[in-house]
C-alpha cells in the first residue's frame, strides 16, 4: 500500500513528528492523529485528519 521509503520521509504536518502505517491510515506518533489512505495516495492535510476521538480536528 504504502512504500516503507516513503513512510521514512513523511511527517505529520501538525507537530511535525514521525508517522508510522497503522489499520491503513498514517498515524503520528506524537498527536495522534490519523491521515487518511485515497487510492494509495496519504492525503497528508490537517483538516482531513482524525483524532483519537474519531472526529476529525478542525
Amino acid at each position: 500500500m504504502i512504500n516503507e521509503e516513503l513512510l521514512k520521509i513523511l511527517a505529520c504536518p501538525f507537530c511535525k513528528s514521525d508517522v508510522v502505517l497503522e489499520n491503513g491510515k498514517i498515524v503520528c506518533l506524537k498527536c495522534g492523529r490519523k491521515y487518511p489512505i485515497k487510492d494509495g495516495i496519504p492525503i497528508m492535510l490537517i483538516e482531513e485528519a482524525e483524532t483519537d476521538e474519531g472526529k476529525n480536528k478542525k
